[in-house]
């Protein structure tokens, strides 16, 4: 059930990417030159409805939250990665997909080195593990945790400096 449930959801999220023109390669464009926010703002609503949406799920006993450690030698190589793929192919992974899905050919090409990257990392994980993933390791952080304070409080600020972020985009016409 929770395979449909995820297959379902992620053709959903397809069919948002689509009406929503993020996969195409002018908004792409614009997204890298910082010239068109239309990816931004549709992550930004995305990253604070899920925001919400777990933390309803976790308060109300329904899903249980799996903290990562933060490790900045990961996260720092593997946004460069990540740029310089959706710089070179001017898709991300997920407007990939989607692109895909749509029927866009050249977008084959970021799910091939998607795949061709995946297998390298695991092929490499085991050194990997011992040196980029141990850099800047600081255990499984959390702002609430870190702050000494509750997530709603956290969560509230977040959603109002989103919001007025979105507004901000919408008024220089981003």
């Amino acid at each position: 059930m929770e395979l449909t449930f995820g297959l379902i959801t992620g053709m959903f999220f397809g069919l948002f990417l689509q009406k929503a023109e993020v996969i195409r390669y002018d908004r792409q464009l614009g997204a890298l030159r910082l010239k068109d926010m239309t990816i931004v703002k549709f992550m930004l609503t995305t990253v604070l409805v899920g925001m919400v949406g777990v933390y309803l799920l976790y308060d109300a006993g329904l899903a249980r939250l799996s903290i990562k450690t933060l490790t900045l030698g990961g996260n720092v190589v593997g946004g460069l990665l990540f740029g310089l793929g959706w710089g070179l192919l001017g898709y991300c992974p997920g407007t990939a997909a989607a692109a895909v899905g749509e029927g866009r050919l050249d977008a084959l090409s970021g799910i091939a080195g998607m795949l061709v990257g995946a297998a390298l990392y695991a092929e490499a994980y085991p050194s990997l593990k011992a040196t980029v993933l141990t850099w800047g390791e600081y255990g499984k952080l959390t702002l609430p945790h870190l702050l000494g304070i509750g997530h709603w409080p956290i969560i509230l600020v977040l959603v109002v400096a989103g919001l007025v972020l979105f507004r901000w985009f919408e008024r220089k016409r981003l």
